[in-house]
């Protein structure tokens, strides 16, 4: 490479990484900032009740103002539920990556099962005070509404997945939508059974990784008995 090739180089790389260092830290401040939002609405409203929490003191109590708060969300319910629909991003990312060969019910099956043994990120449930929040969609519909939307959004990405999966077309072929809202539905129903369980500490969260496990065993036993009964005899 000759000098000036050399001084193109060095200036390219220089005008480059500053830009990229610049944008990863405004991706991080992002990142915190909604964190710091989300975990204020939770904090709040568990305190307060959902009635007696504003944006306003949301915002105040993550050191934000009203209008950034606006600009990330759309209203205190989502910003509750922000670790839901974080957690159903990395569901499906991991169904993504589970192998081509693995048939989808399966499929989705691991995606969550590996969702609730990560770890080094754990899974919404595992922090603190979600069991609690969670039990509160019972008795507050607004906040059931913000989940709602926030699961079927989760749905509609994990359907389109599977089709991509299997070739076909998530509106003309019905599996990837039966599929779906089968598992999904099991999820569903084990944290609904979770969260309506006995008070206890935090740790006590960790049974709900057995308690799907459960549930998912339900849903293909009852199905192959369904299928075992409706076979005609010979």
């Amino acid at each position: 490479m000759s000098h000036w090739d050399m001084k193109e180089y060095s200036e390219g790389m220089e005008a480059t990484e500053p830009s990229t260092t610049t944008e990863d830290r405004r991706q991080r401040k992002a990142r915190q900032t909604r964190n710091a939002l989300a975990t204020a609405a939770v904090d709040l409203i568990l305190e307060r009740g959902l009635a007696a929490t504003t944006v306003e003191a949301i915002a105040e109590r993550a050191d934000v103002t009203r209008r950034t708060f606006s600009r990330l969300f759309a209203g205190k319910e989502d910003a509750a539920l922000d670790f839901v629909r974080g957690d159903g991003d990395r569901i499906n990312a991991l169904l993504r990556e589970r192998p081509a060969a693995e048939p989808p019910l399966l499929a989705y099956r691991r995606a969550v099962r590996d969702w609730l043994a990560d770890r080094d990120d754990p899974a919404w449930h595992l922090r603190p005070r979600m069991r609690r929040l969670l039990a509160l969609l019972d008795s507050e519909p607004a906040l059931f509404a913000a989940y709602e939307r926030i699961r079927v959004d989760a749905q509609e990405e994990s359907i389109r997945i599977l089709a991509d999966r299997l070739g076909t077309d998530d509106v003309l072929d019905v599996r990837p939508a039966v599929v779906v809202d089968a598992a999904a539905g099991v999820l569903t129903a084990a944290l609904r059974i979770w969260a309506r369980g006995a008070s206890g500490p935090d740790s006590a969260a960790e049974d709900l990784a057995a308690l799907v496990e459960r549930a998912y065993d339900a849903l293909t036993h009852e199905a192959a008995s369904a299928v075992s009964y409706d076979t005609p005899e010979k």
